[in-house]
């Protein structure tokens, strides 16, 4: 078990207030802690309420970590992960991976064992499955970028069978169809509350010279499992987005390069919690999910807000 600084407020944290608007999110006294260290590209953060504690992944390593907040300990949840990323909760509480070594999307029953929801379609391996998000209806929607066969640093490097990178949706029958396929690399994702919209992020930028760095905003159609008219929602003015949540209110919490940024959902960015380090991801939880998680490249960092995930 790893020990950790609960109380560790590092250099380089803090703050930014770009917008009268985020200073109500905010709670006066509560700082950014660094709550542990020792990752090499710490990922894919899901809170488990019952047991209140957070598990994520540390890609390069091969393994999953979980921070328990009863005791702030740190310990390794899963070793080997397959180099999973990203993780979720479904509605029965298991935990939904994304696999880059596996190019699958798994489930870990009650019972710790694990089936496959996900590994090809049309008879083709996925590229290598990056994030991934559960809809109140019970159906699986994950991104498919190369990240994880474009070296052997993340998983292992292979061609690409598919030959495009695309957003996926499993049914709840286990149907696999393409909701998305006009993206260069898209990456994290999320819905609005009312699940009428769903947010993606593409970092196409990583391949294409001036390519994406942006999260787009696409329409979910009344059928609740097709997308219609997108549009963008925000450029990445330091770095890249990667992985993102959405608060009970519609704002966007999503990381960047200089840590973590607030945008309301018409697009205005409100402010920004400095982080010294690349952030890979976010994620709400606490007892009253009012802590944000985060994911540095190296480090989980944590802050209280004034609002809930």
């Amino acid at each position: 078990m790893f020990q950790t600084s609960y109380y560790n407020e590092p250099e380089g944290t803090g703050f930014e207030h770009l917008d009268k608007r985020f200073g109500k999110l905010l709670i006066g006294h509560a700082r950014v802690e660094r709550l542990w260290t020792g990752a090499r590209w710490a990922e894919g953060p899901a809170w488990f309420a019952a047991g209140r504690y957070l598990v994520f992944s540390d890609i390069p390593n091969n393994r999953m970590m979980r921070f328990d907040e009863t005791d702030s300990s740190m310990s390794v949840f899963r070793h080997p992960s397959n180099n999973s990323n990203g993780n979720t909760t479904d509605r029965e509480g298991r935990l939904v991976t994304c696999e880059h070594l596996g190019r699958r999307v798994s489930r870990t029953e009650h019972d710790g064992s694990i089936t496959v929801l996900a590994d090809r379609y049309k008879g083709k391996r996925f590229n290598s499955p990056n994030d991934v998000i559960v809809k109140s209806d019970g159906s699986i929607w994950f991104t498919d970028p190369t990240y994880g066969i474009d070296a052997d640093y993340e998983g292992a490097r292979a061609e690409s069978e598919i030959g495009a990178s695309n957003v996926y949706r499993i049914d709840p029958s286990g149907e696999i169809t393409i909701v998305a396929d006009d993206f260069v690399k898209p990456n994290g994702l999320a819905f609005s509350p009312d699940e009428k919209t769903l947010y993606v992020a593409d970092t196409g930028c990583t391949h294409v010279e001036n390519g994406p760095k942006h999260i787009r905003a696409l329409a979910v159609k009344p059928d609740g499992k097709s997308l219609g008219a997108s549009k963008m929602f925000a450029d990445c003015n330091a770095g890249l987005f990667d992985g993102f949540r959405v608060d009970k209110d519609g704002r966007i919490w999503t990381s960047a390069g200089d840590g973590v940024h607030c945008f309301l959902p018409n697009g205005d960015l409100i402010g920004k919690i400095r982080i010294p380090e690349l952030v890979a991801n976010v994620c709400f939880g606490g007892a009253q999910r009012n802590r944000l998680f985060i994911c540095g490249c190296t480090s989980l960092y944590s802050a209280y807000l004034a609002i809930n995930g």
